[in-house]
């Protein structure tokens, strides 16, 4: 199975973007995690992105906030699918984040999941990886399946406790 690069802008994206490890521990998805700046580190980011493919990765995850141009700057040196996950900041929210990750160029996609959404981002790289791997694709399938009789568990209390 290929792996999953995580890279952070900031070791302080760190809180938020351990929830995706959780999802990919859940389905057994191979995962690294790197912090590498597009305004600090460039050349390093850049390095690491382009030879991505070649070191096993399927997928790229990008956390920034503020400007939030790391998944882009990924995103211009690869054709591996690149998730962004925009980080929530003090100052406008995350917003800033959600639109420097969200505008990207026709050309050079990012895929974006909403603010501080990690878990999103690695289902949705599970789901990317999944497309080759059918044992990966079954735990997905069953993880929504058990996610749905969840809910029509809690539907069936609720009916029962309301019902007239």
């Amino acid at each position: 199975m290929k792996k999953v690069a995580v890279v952070m802008g900031s070791d302080s994206d760190l809180p938020v973007v351990e929830k995706a490890f959780e999802v990919f521990r859940e389905f057994s998805v191979p995962f690294e995690v790197h912090v590498y700046s597009a305004h600090r580190t460039p050349e390093e980011a850049r390095a690491f992105t382009q030879g991505a493919a070649e070191n096993g990765f399927g997928a790229i995850v990008a956390a920034a906030g503020m400007a939030a141009h790391l998944a882009g700057a990924i995103a211009a040196s690869t054709v591996l699918p690149v998730i962004g996950i925009p980080v929530k900041s003090a100052g406008l929210g995350g917003m800033d984040a959600l639109l420097s990750t969200v505008q990207m160029p026709s050309g050079i996609p990012v895929a974006t999941v909403a603010i501080d959404g990690a878990k999103n981002a690695a289902y949705l790289a599970a789901e990317i990886l999944a497309v080759e791997d059918e044992a990966l694709r079954e735990k997905l399938v069953a993880s929504r399946r058990a996610a749905a009789e969840k809910v029509l568990q809690k539907n069936a209390e609720i009916s029962a406790k309301y019902h007239l």
